[in-house]
Order: structure tokens, then C-alpha cells, then sequence
């Protein structure tokens, strides 16, 4: 076999084995070496070869860091997060440089010490750092500088003012951010220490970096500890966070919300009806709804988050009226009845106390709690004995009498007149209808972590759950009517009418109305003609025809419209997404975006400081994951930061968003998605590129309504009518438009 002579000495180059990284190490003062690092060799004897290089002694104290924004330390438990191409930088190691800060904040000149809390602050959000720096008792000389510090400088403040501000900011900062990591418990700070911070809410007003953290610190000493939150509840009031939501800057605005939400959320069950009294006293809807929601911006994530946590905690009020039954012998709630029965029937004159006339008497209320439409017409009391709704449901029936007292007459009246079987009893469906709104509203439930889905139309209205009854039991009757229901099987009856209710109030929310009147003006366009319309358009959709040969096409497109999703998916891949990286406390999220490249054969992702406004470039995105070392996907619990002790609290609603990433021998890229659409497509996108089945509820909704269209298009009458390859050209413009009709 001959040998050619071109490939007769040439050498083939192999890739790399899997264990070695390329990188860049910079020194300071030195050119930066080019090194493979050997993924298996101990950590201690790469930073002794690197040192060996430049002649540096002692390899123990010095540690490698990236040398990107993060400046994070490398250990041996994050080593394999190095990539190839990665620029790190040889520094002093975690114990070295926590030792040397720990001294030059503590130095008696103004301008180092503001140099070392900046720099204090940097090095504090990582935790190898932190671990280190807590170790020295770091956190006791930070909170003894806020405690005693500030004293010792207030005779520099009105000369030194910035440069106080700044001090302040950063030690605060640098507070914050070792106290993120959860390292050191709550527990341990004093009342002085409380004080101090409180006091900063109302003094650096102005100063929003100083707001912005002592905010934050007084949410994490309420949230993670139950003493903190008694002595916080004593140091700060509703009165002295007010004003904050009056100003300008989202952000403040949304860390005071978060400081109210959770003195809200650890409220004794005792006080937190007080609390709220207290809010409706100081009109904290009233000033949410004028400058959050309303202001002339987009409210961001975190902010609709806080919202949706108020609007929770708000509606959980209700929780004791819906569990606590009726007492039968009550009289103070008997006589919320008897007045039930007064507005409806505005009895002119009572009968006489005579014997005959309690008789009468009894005969009358039996007869009126009937056209009313209790169950028990001799003791209407006892329809209130189940829970839930208990005596939420007779709250909302006053509640709808005394204020919307014609909606409320002419709804008793029109079905107590009725002779057909076809009346609505009002009692009845009053005590239904309450039952279905608290589990549309969730009432009784703690908040999710991570749902957003605020009502603005709730923030409309000091009594806004009872507003939204009197709206749904109108809707209820007018639907009741409308399907002609009976009254003589009222259990069959109400499931039906109840079932396309719930259906007519969830599509309503769905729009997310503004206010209570553009909700009802939504409920009026979602007649029960309407939803009808709706579910036999959706039923075609879903089942279409069921023929053998509409099967046998389904079968034949479907992997057409299969390649057209994946291609779909694979697409938003090289768009990319920013995901969130959660922790403890929530507005300090840091962003992460990640992208797909174009030749879909490397993920490109990295760390953002914020929120990015559009696709983020490639080159700006510094770490790599070449699609070929991803060896599998996996969701929910099976992903390693789901597995972690107390990680995110394991809460069901971020469970279904956490998917991971493995690769290599132990690698991991871990996400939490935005949203569930955000988790199908990215989950597909994945599965779609290691050549596995796309099997998310996105997919199959998608799938069902392209063959549902592919299939209605190619079933068009369309004999003898020739379709062309190309589109049609585009006309010329007209030489005037006189023929358009200005409507305006």
C-alpha cells in the first residue's frame, strides 16, 4: 500500500485531554504566564508552580482568583469551573488578605480606612473570603464601627460629608454581603446595633446606598429571627417608612415594601390585624397605588414580587373570619342575619308581641330566610357552620346588602318571585361563591418566593375582596339565568354554573384589569354564550377530527412540525436569557445570561450586574461550555443545587423552574428559569441539541396547534385554485391618499 508523501511525517493534533485548562495567570509588575492546569494535581502544588515561576517563597500564603469582576478565589471545590482561555491572577491568599483588611479598616487615617471598606465591600461577596474574615470576628468590628463609629465622626460629617457618606455606605455594604452567606446567625446582634440602623432610615434619606442597605438589613433581622423582630418592630414604625414609597426611586421603594412585608409576615396572628388598621390609617394603598403603580414607569420584577407578597399577606386577614364557624346561639351574629332579611324586605311594621303573633312572626322569617336561599329556613345559623368559608361568607353578604343595596334587593327579589324552579338561591350561592374566591386567591397560603402575579385592580379599594364578591355574585346570577339552572337539584346546578364562573373570573384576571370597573366591564364581554363560543373553538383545536385519515396525515406532518418547534427552541437558545441567581435575600439578586452560540456547538454564559435590556453579546460573556462535554439535563429535585440543604427552601414553585446542566466528571451549570415558558424552552432547547425528545407542556401545546393549522390549511376547499411558489409583489404606492377617511 503505498504511503503518501503529504501525510507521511505529518502529526494529527489531538485535542486536549479533559483534565487540563489552558489559562492566563497575571502578576502584578510581571507579563502574565500562559500554564495548563492539570484538573487532578492538589490546588497547593499549582499555586507552588506558579510561584516557583516568579521566585515567590512561602506558597502557602498566596491563592488564585479569576481575574474578571468577581475576583473570586478558587478552591478546590469550585476549581472545575475554570475554563479554557480563563484569565486568573495570583494574590495573597483568603486568610492573608481577610487579616491584612481586617487591620487597615481599623487605621486611624480617614482615607485608607474608606480604601479598605471599598475594598472590604468587594471582597466580601465571596464566601471563601467571608468565611475567613468572620473567622477573625470581622462581623463584631463592623457592627461596633455602626454602633460607636459613627459618633467618633460626627464632627467630621459637615466637613467630610462624602467622604462619611461613603464610609458608612461601604461598611454597611460589606455587612450585608458577609451576612449573605449565612454563615453567622442573626441572633447574635444588639439592641444598639438595631437602633443605629433604624435610625439610618430616617436620617440618610437622601443618601440611597445608606437607605438602601440598612432596608435591607432591618428585612433579614425581621425574617430571620423572631427576637430581631420584636426589637425592630419597637425601633421602627409604618409612619417612619411612609415617606420612602413617596419619592422617585423604584428601588427604594420596593426595599421599604419588603421591610413592611415582613413585619407583616412575623407578625403575632394578634397584632397583624392591628398592623394592617395602622396601614389602612397611614392610606399605604392609597400611596402605592398613586406612586408605584401607577407612576409613569415599568414596574420591574422584584418590585410586582413585593406587590404580589402584600396583596397575599393582605387577603391571609381573612383566614380567621373563613375558619371561625357560626355560633347558633350568638345573637350579635344572629341579628346580621335578621338584618339580611330587613334590607331585603324593609318590613314596615312588626306584629304585636302577642302569642299569636311570635307565631306569625316565625312563620314570616321562616318563609323570608327561604326566598333568601339559606338552606335552613327555621335556623339560616347553621348554613354558616362549615369552613371554609365560615363567617366570611355572612361578612360578604352584609357587606354586598348595606353597600350595593339595589344590586342586592333586586337580586333577592327577582328569584324569590321566580315560579319556574329556575330562581338563584342568593344564601346558597353566596356561601359557594366565597368558598371558590379564597381558593382563586389562595387566602390562608404563605406566599410564593418567586411568583410576581400582583392584581392592581386589589390596590383600588380599601375593601377590595368584598368589592370583588359583589362583582362575582352579580356574575353568578346573570350566569345562572343565562344557563337556565334549577334550583330543585341545587348540587348538580352549582357545579355547572360554578365550574364556567371560575372560568369567566380567571380569564377576567388573566387581562390584569387596572381597576374593579374595568374587571366587571371584562366579566360582561365573558358571557356564558361567550364561553361556550371559546371552549367549542378550544375543543377543535385540541381534538380536531379523529378520522383515520386525518390520523394518518397527523402522523405524516408531525415530524415536520417537530423539526419547525426544535428549530424554534434552538433559536431562543442563540438569543439567549438572564437568569437570576437566588439567595437569601431576594433584591440582591445577582443576573447571569446565557446564550447558545450560532453554530449551536458552545453555551457562552457569565455574570451580570444587572438586568440586561436586549440580547448581551457572546465576547462579553466569559466562560464556555462546549455542547459536546454536556452529558446530561435534569429538572426539579434531581438538580444538585436543589439537593443542597435549605437551598431556596426547596418551595414547590421553584422546584418546577430549577433545571441543571452535567458535565464532565462533576461540572454543573445550574438555572433557575425566569418563568415556566422560559423552563420549557430552555429544557427543550437542551434536550433538543444531546438529540433527546422534546417533552414539555410547551412543546405539546405547540405541536397541537401547528398540525391542528397545518392540517385545517391543507384540508381547504382549494380545487382548481392554483397556489403560487412566491409571494405576491408588493403594489406601488398610490399617487395621492385622498380616499383615507380621517376618523379623528
Amino acid at each position: 500500500c503505498p504511503v503518501f508523501p503529504a501525510l507521511k511525517n505529518s502529526s494529527v493534533a489531538m485535542p486536549p485531554p479533559a483534565d487540563i485548562v489552558k489559562v492566563a495567570i497575571e502578576w502584578p509588575g510581571a507579563f502574565p504566564k500562559l500554564m495548563e492546569i492539570d484538573q487532578k494535581k492538589p490546588l497547593s502544588s499549582i499555586i507552588k508552580e506558579v510561584c516557583d515561576g516568579w521566585s515567590l517563597a512561602n506558597h502557602d500564603q498566596y491563592a488564585l482568583q479569576h481575574a474578571d469582576s468577581s475576583n473570586f478565589y478558587i478552591t478546590e471545590k469550585n476549581r472545575n469551573e475554570i475554563k479554557n482561555g480563563a484569565i486568573l491572577r495570583l494574590t495573597a491568599s483568603p486568610a492573608q488578605n481577610a487579616q491584612q483588611l481586617h487591620e487597615r479598616i481599623q487605621s486611624s487615617s480617614m482615607d485608607a480606612k474608606l480604601e479598605a471598606l471599598k475594598d472590604l465591600a468587594n471582597y466580601s461577596r465571596d464566601v471563601t473570603f467571608a468565611q475567613e474574615f468572620i473567622n477573625l470576628d470581622g462581623i463584631s468590628l463592623l457592627t461596633q464601627m455602626v454602633e460607636s463609629g459613627t459618633e467618633r465622626y460626627q464632627k467630621l460629617q459637615k466637613i467630610m460629608k462624602p467622604c462619611f457618606g461613603d464610609m458608612l455606605s461601604f461598611t454597611l455594604t460589606a455587612f450585608v454581603e458577609l451576612m449573605d452567606h449565612g454563615i453567622v446567625s442573626w441572633d447574635t446582634f444588639s439592641v444598639a446595633f438595631i437602633k443605629k440602623i433604624a435610625s439610618y432610615v430616617n436620617k440618610f434619606a437622601s443618601d440611597i446606598s445608606i437607605l438602601q442597605r440598612s432596608l435591607a438589613i432591618l428585612e433579614s433581622m425581621v425574617l430571620n429571627s423572631h427576637d430581631l423582630y420584636q426589637k425592630v418592630a419597637q425601633e421602627i414604625t409604618i409612619g417612619q417608612l411612609i415617606p420612602h414609597l413617596q419619592g422617585t426611586d423604584q428601588e427604594i421603594q420596593t426595599y421599604t415594601i419588603a421591610v413592611i412585608n415582613a413585619l407583616f409576615l412575623k407578625a403575632p396572628d394578634d397584632k397583624r390585624q392591628e398592623m394592617a388598621n395602622i396601614l389602612a390609617q397611614k392610606q399605604l394603598r392609597l400611596i402605592i397605588l398613586t406612586h408605584v403603580i401607577r407612576a409613569q414607569r415599568a414596574i420591574n420584577n422584584e418590585m410586582a414580587h413585593q406587590l404580589y407578597v402584600l396583596q397575599v399577606l393582605t387577603f391571609n386577614l381573612l383566614e380567621d373570619r373563613m375558619m371561625t364557624k357560626m355560633d347558633p346561639q350568638d345573637q350579635a351574629q344572629r341579628d346580621i342575619i335578621f338584618e339580611l332579611r330587613r334590607i331585603a324586605f324593609d318590613a314596615e311594621s312588626e306584629p304585636n308581641n302577642s302569642s299569636g303573633s311570635i307565631e306569625k312572626r316565625k312563620s314570616m322569617y321562616t318563609r323570608d330566610y327561604k326566598k333568601l336561599g339559606f338552606i335552613n329556613h327555621v335556623n339560616p345559623a347553621m348554613d354558616f357552620t362549615q369552613t371554609p368559608p365560615g363567617m366570611l361568607a355572612l361578612d360578604n353578604m352584609l357587606y354586598f346588602a348595606k353597600h350595593h343595596q339595589d344590586a342586592y334587593i333586586r337580586i333577592v327579589l327577582e328569584n324569590s318571585s321566580r315560579e319556574d324552579k329556575h330562581e338563584c338561591p342568593f344564601g346558597r350561592s353566596s356561601i359557594e361563591l366565597t368558598k371558590m374566591l379564597c381558593e382563586i386567591l389562595k387566602v390562608g397560603e404563605l406566599p410564593s418566593e418567586t411568583c410576581n402575579d400582583f392584581h392592581p385592580m386589589f390596590f383600588t379599594h380599601d375593601r377590595s375582596f368584598e368589592e370583588f364578591f359583589c362583582i362575582c355574585i352579580q356574575l353568578l346570577n346573570k350566569t345562572w339565568k343565562e344557563m337556565r339552572a334549577t334550583s330543585e337539584d341545587f348540587n348538580k346546578a352549582r357545579k355547572r354554573v360554578m365550574q364556567v364562573v371560575k372560568e369567566q373570573i380567571m380569564r377576567a384576571l388573566t387581562t390584569k384589569p387596572s381597576s374593579l370597573d374595568q374587571f366587571k366591564s371584562k366579566l360582561q364581554n365573558l358571557s356564558y354564550t361567550e364561553i361556550l363560543k371559546i371552549r367549542q373553538s378550544e375543543r377543535m383545536n385540541q381534538e380536531d377530527f379523529q378520522s383515520r385519515p386525518i390520523l394518518e396525515l397527523k402522523e405524516k406532518i408531525q415530524p415536520e412540525i417537530l423539526e419547525l418547534i426544535k428549530q424554534q427552541r434552538l433559536n431562543r437558545l442563540v438569543e439567549g436569557t438572564c437568569f437570576r441567581k437566588l439567595n437569601s435575600r431576594r433584591r440582591q439578586d445577582k443576573f447571569w445570561y446565557c446564550r447558545l452560540s450560532p453554530n449551536h456547538k458552545v453555551l457562552h454564559y457569565g455574570d451580570l450586574e444587572e438586568s440586561p435590556q436586549g440580547e448581551v453579546p457572546h465576547d462579553s460573556l466569559q466562560d464556555k461550555l462546549p455542547v459536546s462535554d454536556i452529558k446530561a439535563v435534569v429538572t426539579g429535585k434531581d438538580c444538585p443545587h436543589m439537593k443542597e440543604k435549605g437551598a431556596l427552601k426547596q418551595n414547590k414553585e421553584v422546584l418546577e423552574l430549577a433545571f441543571s446542566i452535567l458535565y464532565d466528571s462533576s461540572g454543573q451549570l445550574n438555572f433557575i428559569a425566569p418563568d415556566k415558558h422560559e423552563y420549557c424552552v430552555w429544557t427543550d432547547g437542551l434536550n433538543a441539541l444531546l438529540g433527546k425528545d422534546m417533552l414539555s407542556d410547551l412543546t405539546r401545546n405547540d405541536l397541537d396547534t401547528l398540525l391542528s393549522m397545518e392540517i385545517k390549511l391543507r384540508l381547504l376547499d382549494l380545487e382548481n385554485i392554483q397556489i403560487p411558489d412566491a409571494p405576491p409583489p408588493i403594489p406601488k404606492e398610490p399617487s395621492n391618499y385622498d380616499f383615507v377617511y380621517d376618523c379623528n
